[in-house]
Parts: structure tokens; C-alpha cells; sequence
């Protein structure tokens, strides 16, 4: 065996050479995805394991264990290279597994020979991995090989010769395959049709590789080849030609910037948060979800409302575990506020997956743990199933994303008669908690940028910030049409700073497209007197400000506005539903919300206030929760009232 392992050697070291000594060739025309050609290799095959039986009717005195042999390989191929790096292959191939054992004696001290001359068709696809810049590239995969030949050759002195062929042979071989290769170029740079010669090698190791369903004859082959591959480019247009003809009109868009006079910090505010009057189950169980706070009766004993407006966590920005704290308690505070109200009654309304049954139990699930954490009399709780809620998700005829809109159906609603249980801010939405927080890049802090027709326009588009040093930040790729980024993000550790502000538009067709302004930031680092956050939560799918929010935002929000103060109002949805349809939802959400205060500040004679309003969508980077629970999703239903103090 050791001649043709130094064959194999050689033949590696002179592939890798023939690779490393190429360099690529840079064309006037693209690469074509299609390959398609023919390949030559020879299969170095190495036996293991042991051979006696060869057909039924012959069983050599000796078996056989380890042999070796060069055999051939031909195949004509296809490849796929996608723009990338991944792409795939498929052969389909002459496979030349035969060889010859290493002799061996029988017990008449005669000289024994086995010699076999095994072959297949096989049908390789794999997958194919190239490397940037280079034209090295590695592919893998399975091999799935068909029978073709089965014959063998025994010699021993003293007795004829057999030549036959092999008994229980596996008609089909399953097996797998590595390997590298590399694509020498031999076409001009110029030309579109595209020819490479392309040196390989590959292993293919002895796992599923047993020729016969008898003994233990295992194959492992080293195969190094060449393949001949042709394709069909294009012609590249040199960026002059295209600026000059080619492109088709881009349509203008409209950008600016609008840039904080100072970037503040973190700032103290005061929220409000409504509360929402259902508790959501999780499927196929009636027991209170473990993420709600369940409390012992000991520690119910202590509870007290007022102990969650307490600082809870200074994060702000994005996604508030803060607010769903709050609401997960929503079970105590309930039972809080019944010991503190004996006057005060509710009624508990399940809604099912499956039927009025499993809502009743979800109600009476509830009803218990307040009878026993809070010590709630029976007579003060009613409960009652429905087939849906009151205002359900599932609409009739929706087919689309209801596994999510089912999940939210599933749920107990609290209602009641009584004000110091539930106040008039839609829907019969709990009494709202306030609680004290900080402000972590509050919204006014970030620099927002508009591109008017994005969405129609481009594909994506970037941001790149320069300041006065060279240094570049770059932010996206974005699709909507506004989208803003913290100033603190944008300044760094600097106190100030000046920065070119440059968008670059990728088009659905034509050239990109360029737009510059400059802004001037100024970080605040001391935190800013207090603000006020309230938010107001729609139900599922609707826009309109119905009275309830109209008595909220004219009696509780709108008389904590000051005289020159700036209202920053944001809108957003779920992810249920079309980016555009959720777009023009959370528009008309924040823009009827900006319509009521700005009525009731004007007969307030309060004419000096600043109002910015966005309609964010269920843009993830803006969206104030996740959206994996149903209570996120319906927290996500908002428009949020940031009131920011005079400056």
C-alpha cells in the first residue's frame, strides 16, 4: 500500500500547486449562477475488514482483509453559484470502487489472490461553499451509489482460476463525501462565455460505504481529479456608461433631519399606565400562568398597591419589563383595591379555547386564589363563561395569523360598577397605576430622520454620521419612512459635536440616491426635572378615539400640560397584520390623540405648546414591548403621551 500512498501525496501536493500558483482573473463580465461540464479523477480506494465468502459457492480457505487499488471516476456535472458565497453542486458518475486484496496463503501453503473489479453509478448533489476574494472553494454531501459491476478474480496455486462475480452486493449504497477544489479561469476577461478548469479532491470515508449485506468489507476513497466547467456571463457597464444612459429615473424623495437642541440623558418622570382587565391562560391549562405574581396568603397580607410606585428600573428605551411587572401583579392589585373597597363587586368572564366550560374554570381559578390570598368573600365575585370576549381578536372570516389572535381570546376579563376598581379609559380598562421611573434616552433625545417616499422608493437606506475628525457611524439598512436613533448613541463619550449626516438610498431600480444634511449635537448629563408619561391602549384593530379615551385625555392628561412644554405623542401596533395597514393605524391612533389635547389646550387659552407626533407601526426598534404574549401585544396596541417640562 505504501507506492500508492505516495501516489495520492503527489498527486495533492501537485493539485495544491497548480492552485496557489493561479491568481484570479478580474473580467469586464459577471460570473455566470449556471456551471455545467464533464470531470475526470481517479478514486484511490482502500479495503478493510474481512472476505471469504465470495458467492454461494465458493468460500476461500483464507480471508482477505486490507487491499488497495486505483480505479476511475467520470461525471457530468451542474453547479449552481448564486451571488455569495453558498451555492450547490450535482454529479452523476462512473465510480470505479474495485482493487486488489493483499494476498494471502492457504492452508496448502499455495499463494492466494483476490482481485475485484466493483463499480457504480452514483448521484452526488452537494453543497457548495466558496471563499471571498478567491477562487478556493469546499462543497459536502451525500453519495447515493447504484450497482453496476460485481465481479472478482481469485487466484490459487494448485487449483483454476474463478472468475465470477460477487454474491449479496448492495444494490444501492448510501454514503457521504468532503472535499475542495478551485476554479482556474481559462476564458478571457472579456468574454461571456465563461470556461474553468477546476483541480479537486475529496473524501469520501468508509461510513455506509459496505459493499455487501455479508461480513465486514468496508471501502474508503481519496479522489482527486479535474473538472472541465462552462458557463454564460454578461457584460459589465462601466459606471460611466451607466450614469450616462442606462439607469432608469429614480423618483426624488424628500430627507431631513431633526436634531435635538440637547440630547438629555435620563430624565425622572411619572407614569401612568393603564391597566389591562384581563388575566391571558396558556393553552390546554386552567391554572393562573406562572408569570403572573401569585402571592401567598401571608404575603397578600402585606400588599399594598402603592408599593409599585416605587423606582423599578432605569431602562426606558425600547421594551419595558417595568410596565409588564406592574401589570402582572394586576391580580393583587385587584384584591388590594376589593379589601380596601367591601363595597366594591366584579365579575369574572371566561373566555375559552374550546368551550364555555373551560372559561368558567379559567374564572374560577382567579376567583379562588382572591377568596384565599386576599380573603375576598364568595359573594362579591361572580363568574361567568362566554364563547368570546366581549371585544374579541378572531374576527369572523379571519384567516390569517390566528394561533396569536386565538391565544389572546383565551382569557378572563374583570368587570365591574365600581370607579375605585376600574376607570372610564376605554374598554372598562382597570384603574390605572402611577409610579415613578427613569427615562433612559427619552424619544425628544433622539435625532429623527425623514426620507418622504421611501417606502415606494427604495429597497433599503443607510445613514452614515461623519464628524469634524473623518470618523463615520453607520446606521440601518431601514426600510420605513422615518426612523431616528438615540443622540447619545450618535455623540459617544463626547459632550458636543458637529456631524455630516449623509442617506443613501438603495432603489427598487436605477442609481442610488444621495441625500446630505448636517446637524449639531449637545449632551445634557445631568438628569432633567420630571416629565410625564400616560398611555392609552385601543383595542384590536381599531383607530377611533372612542369617549372614554376623549374623557381621559380632557380631564387627567390635558391639564398637566404647561405653557410651552413639548407633547410628544407616538402611536403603535402589534405585529398582527401588513406593515402599511399597521403604518396608517398607529398614524391615525397619534393624530386623533393630538387633535383632542390640542382642542382642550386651546380652550384652556394654553397656545404655546410644541407637539410631535409618529406613527411608528409595529416597527420592532420602536415597539414598546415584545410581541411574544399576548398582553405584550395588546400593550403594543398604544398611542404613548410623553410630556416633556420647558427647557
Amino acid at each position: 500500500m505504501l507506492p500508492i500512498n505516495k501516489t495520492i501525496k503527489r498527486s495533492i501536493i501537485c493539485l495544491m500547486m497548480i492552485m496557489m500558483a493561479r491568481a484570479t482573473v478580474q473580467g469586464q463580465t459577471t460570473q455566470p449562477v449556471w456551471w455545467f461540464g464533464v470531470s475526470g479523477a481517479a478514486n484511490a480506494n482502500f479495503y478493510d475488514g474481512t472476505t471469504q465468502r465470495l458467492n454461494s459457492s465458493l468460500i476461500v480457505p483464507t480471508a482477505f482483509h486490507k487491499g488497495s487499488g486505483i480505479r476511475p471516476y467520470g461525471s457530468i456535472l451542474m453547479e449552481y453559484r448564486p451571488v455569495g458565497v453558498w451555492g450547490g453542486m450535482l454529479n452523476v458518475a462512473y465510480d470505479g470502487r474495485g482493487g486488489k486484496f493483499d494476498g494471502v496463503t492457504a492452508p496448502c501453503n499455495c499463494p492466494a489472490t483476490l482481485g475485484t473489479n466493483t463499480s457504480y453509478v452514483s448521484i452526488e448533489p452537494s453543497i457548495r461553499l466558496g471563499m471571498p476574494s478567491s477562487n478556493f472553494f469546499f462543497f459536502a454531501g451525500p453519495r447515493v451509489a447504484f450497482n453496476l459491476q460485481k465481479d472478482f478474480s481469485y487466484t490459487q496455486l494448485k487449483q483454476p482460476n474463478t472468475d465470477a462475480e460477487l454474491s449479496a452486493m448492495h444494490n444501492t449504497v448510501i454514503s457521504g463525501q468532503v472535499g475542495m477544489g478551485y476554479d482556474i479561469q481559462m476564458s478571457s476577461p472579456n468574454s461571456t462565455t465563461k470556461v474553468s478548469l477546476s483541480p479537486f479532491i475529496s473524501f469520501h470515508p468508509y461510513f455506509g460505504q459496505a459493499p455487501r449485506d455479508i461480513e465486514s468489507w468496508q471501502i474508503t476513497t481519496v479522489r482527486a481529479g479535474i473538472a472541465l466547467k462552462f458557463g454564460k456571463g454578461s457584460k459589465i457597464i462601466p459606471k460611466e456608461d451607466a450614469l450616462v444612459a442606462t439607469a432608469p429615473p429614480v423618483r426624488d424623495v424628500v430627507f431631513s433631519v431633526r436634531a435635538p437642541i440637547t440630547v438629555p440623558v435620563k430624565r425622572q418622570i411619572s407614569e401612568t399606565l393603564p391597566l389591562l382587565n384581563s388575566i391571558f391562560f396558556d393553552e390546554g391549562s386552567s391554572e393562573i400562568p406562572g408569570r403572573y405574581v401569585i402571592l401567598t396568603k401571608d404575603q397578600a397580607s402585606g400588599f399594598k398597591e402603592v408599593q409599585l410606585q416605587n423606582e423599578q428600573s432605569d431602562n426606558m428605551n425600547g421594551r419595558s419589563s417595568r410596565q409588564l411587572n406592574v401589570y402582572h401583579n394586576i391580580l393583587n392589585i385587584l384584591g388590594d383595591r376589593m379589601r380596601s373597597n367591601p363595597n366594591a363587586t366584579i365579575t369574572l368572564s371566561g373566555s375559552p379555547a374550546k368551550g364555555p366550560k373551560d372559561g368558567k374554570a379559567f374564572a374560577e381559578a382567579i376567583k379562588q386564589y382572591l377568596i384565599s390570598a386576599f380573603g375576598i368573600e364568595d359573594s362579591r365575585i361572580r363568574t361567568q363563561a362566554r364563547k368570546k370576549p366581549t371585544m374579541p381578536s378572531e374576527q369572523p372570516g379571519g384567516t390569517k395569523e390566528l394561533t396569536l389572535l386565538k391565544s389572546e381570546d383565551r382569557r378572563v376579563d374583570i368587570e365591574s360598577t365600581s370607579p375605585e376598581l376600574l376607570i372610564e379609559v376605554g374598554g372598562g380598562m382597570m384603574k390605572p397605576v402611577q409610579f415613578n421611573t427613569t427615562q433612559v434616552d427619552p424619544l425628544d433625545s433622539h435625532v429623527f430622520f425623514n426620507v418622504d417616499g421611501a417606502k415606494d422608493t427604495f429597497k433599503s437606506w443607510t445613514i452614515t454620521a461623519t464628524d469634524d475628525k473623518g470618523n463615520i457611524q453607520s446606521y440601518g439598512p431601514f426600510t420605513s419612512d422615518k426612523e431616528s436613533v438615540p443622540g447619545s448613541s450618535i455623540l459617544g463619550n463626547s459632550p458636543t459635536g458637529d456631524y455630516k449626516i449623509t442617506m443613501i438610498g438603495e432603489p427598487k431600480n436605477g442609481l442610488p440616491v444621495k441625500k446630505e444634511s448636517t446637524v449639531h449635537l449637545i449632551r445634557q448629563n445631568e438628569t432633567i426635572e420630571k416629565g410625564y408619561r400616560y398611555s392609552i391602549v385601543f383595542d384590536f384593530d381599531k383607530a377611533k378615539t372612542i369617549a372614554a379615551y376623549d374623557n381621559f385625555l380632557t380631564n387627567i392628561v390635558s391639564p398637566l400640560i404647561p405653557e410651552g412644554s413639548t407633547v410628544i405623542i407616538h402611536g403603535h401596533t402589534d405585529v398582527i397584520g401588513e406593515d402599511e395597514y399597521n403604518q396608517k393605524l398607529s398614524d391615525n391612533r397619534a393624530n386623533g390623540t393630538q387633535k383632542i389635547l390640542e382642542r382642550e389646550l386651546a380652550k384652556a387659552g394654553k397656545t404655546n405648546v410644541k407637539f410631535e407626533t409618529f406613527g411608528f407601526g409595529k416597527n420592532l426598534s420602536h415597539s414598546p414591548f415584545e410581541n411574544n404574549l399576548p398582553e405584550e401585544r395588546f400593550y403594543n396596541r398604544t398611542v404613548i403621551i410623553d410630556i416633556i417640562p420647558v427647557k
